[in-house]
């Protein structure tokens, strides 16, 4: 059996075309590579807004009798300011939790929380080892 005379051309064609597909492939100029998706710079948080978050956070994982709730100050990583926010409003939510409802008593946190911190700008200055998450 022979060969048709065009077969080895037409080998030759595919070799050299998918020879030159693998080098455009993996070229490295920047129209060959994926576009790449910026990351977005990271946000500054405010002390006022770490000092909400986290008073509040703890304070309701408190109302809630959640299992780290019982976790000292240093552990929930609050300075001394922000702990006695966080007294504060624990006592303030267990307060209208009783006659409004766990729900109303939460809000209060979160509202309390925000007003408190703002006052105190963050509530920060008692506390020789707390630092800003950076």
């Amino acid at each position: 059996m022979g060969t048709r005379p065009h077969a080895p051309a037409k080998y030759a064609v595919c070799i050299l075309l998918a020879a030159s597909l693998g080098v455009v492939g993996c070229s490295d100029s920047p129209s060959a590579r994926q576009p790449t998706t910026p990351t977005p710079a990271p946000q500054k948080t405010s002390p006022e807004e770490t000092c909400t978050k986290l008073v509040s956070y703890w304070a309701k994982e408190t109302l809630k009798g959640s299992k780290w709730s019982g976790l000292d100050w240093e552990q929930k990583g609050l300075s001394n300011e922000q702990y006695a926010i966080h007294e504060e409003l624990v006592a303030a939510g267990r307060a209208e939790a009783k006659h409004q409802g766990r729900e109303a008593g939460l809000r209060l946190v979160d509202r309390l929380a925000k007003q408190k911190c703002a006052a105190q700008n963050g509530a920060t200055g008692s506390s020789e080892n707390w630092r800003s998450p950076e």
